[in-house]
């Protein structure tokens, strides 16, 4: 504790000049564009700070940072897409053709688009990514040109994480250290099936909504803990879940409507945002909490939404759930152009570790008392795996700030 003290008072001293207090927080929509030629775009990830976000635009993987869109090429073909980001914005992952035409999971860094393979098949997938981007999940053709849900490490390769008893399975989220896989796989009676997978335990039926028939994943939380998805009811409807301690709760609908499904979820598993259909079946983005339930961020976010557009996916939200992107309608540019978006809610504050709207004393303390332990929790505030001067200064530039 001496030694956290001393670099504490160490780093005061040196940013005590640069403290300004701000009155409450802000908030902004940014309608992210499309790259030359795209006739739209969508936004399947992003980073932790929301200054990265990657997606999809005519045809091609984007990654947009601070304004300026790039083209992240193909792997010798004519498309891709990408489908996740790590929390810095390093490392992109998605799908992109080869020179043959085949879609193939890719891993693009520092400019580089880096083919994943397969594992024998011709095709292949990548759809998320760890926080530090070194481990990438996806699905991928096997020499019987079924697919398979995989995991790949640079060390280990693309490792073929099975089935629940069917032929196929596929991944879509990792948990922040990149050891819980989230997906879909085919049961016994070829249905489709939530699963968690994990190297002790394999892989995990989640089950279904009362009275369904299939369910999916699609995100989960920082330490694993939390599924989201989508899974039918005993209706028939497309429901949100969130799955947690084996139970998988119905997150409901707009008001009105019968389907939804999630896509994302924040690093503690507090927050999952998704899309659902409102009483006039449009899709509306929403964001769930549990004090607040179900919302649609067109009606929260109205006053950022003048002249006609509205946000109809949220594909994906930042790990402490102060960004959210997807894809909306952009009235603004031309008629009938989807747009990816970054929704910046305001909500947390840069360095509100404890959530409470100001960031005070309680969060220098809290990052103190964590110093030097590992991280992707609330006091790794820039989700790089370790709690240390990073998150000290970032608590230290916003002191002050908020209610």
């Amino acid at each position: 504790m001496c030694y956290t003290q001393n670099r504490f008072n160490a780093l005061l001293s040196a940013c005590v000049l640069s403290l300004v207090a701000t009155a409450s927080w802000s908030q902004s929509l940014t309608w992210l564009g499309t790259l030359p030629g795209g006739i739209g775009s969508e936004a399947e990830g992003v980073s932790a700070d929301g200054a990265v976000v990657v997606g999809g635009s005519g045809g091609r993987a984007f990654r947009w940072e601070n304004g300026v869109r790039q083209d992240l090429g193909t792997l010798g073909g004519d498309y891709s897409r990408a489908y996740g980001v790590s929390a810095d914005g390093a490392v992109v992952v998605g799908v992109a053709d080869n020179a043959a035409g085949q879609r193939r999971a890719f891993r693009w860094e520092n400019g580089v688009m880096q083919d994943l393979g397969t594992l024998g098949g011709n095709e292949s997938g990548a759809e998320g990514v760890s926080a530090d981007g070194a481990v990438v999940v996806g699905w991928a053709e096997n020499a019987a040109g079924q697919r398979r849900a995989f995991r790949w490490t640079a060390s280990g390769g693309m490792q073929d994480l099975g089935t629940l008893g069917g032929y196929e399975s596929g991944a879509s989220g990792v948990s922040a250290d990149g050891a819980v896989v989230v997906g879909w796989a085919r049961n016994a009676a070829g249905r489709s099936r939530a699963f968690r997978w994990t190297a002790s335990g394999g892989m995990q039926d989640l089950g279904t909504l009362p009275g369904g028939a299939y369910s999916y994943a699609y995100a989960v939380s920082a330490d694993g803990a939390v599924v989201v998805g989508g899974s039918n009811n005993a209706a028939g409807r497309r429901r949100a879940f969130r799955w947690q301690n084996g139970v998988m709760q119905d997150l409901g609908t707009l008001a009105g409507g019968r389907e939804s499904e999630a896509y994302g979820v924040s690093a503690d598993g507090s927050v999952v945002v998704g899309w659902a259909r409102d009483a006039a079946w449009r899709d509306r983005a929403f964001r769930w909490t549990e004090s607040g339930g179900m919302e649609d961020l067109n009606t929260t976010y109205a006053s950022l939404l003048t002249n006609g557009p509205f946000l109809d996916w949220a594909r994906a939200i930042s790990p402490d759930g102060r960004y959210i992107v997807g894809r909306g309608y952009n009235a603004a540019t031309e008629r009938w152009r989807w747009e990816a978006f970054l929704l910046d809610t305001g909500f947390p504050l840069r360095g509100d570790v404890d959530r409470n709207g100001s960031v005070d004393g309680s969060d220098l303390l809290a990052v103190l008392s964590a110093f030097g332990g590992s991280g992707y929790r609330n006091e790794d505030l820039n989700w790089d795996g370790t709690v240390d001067d990073a998150d000290l200064l970032q608590v230290l530039f916003n002191f002050g700030s908020g209610r």
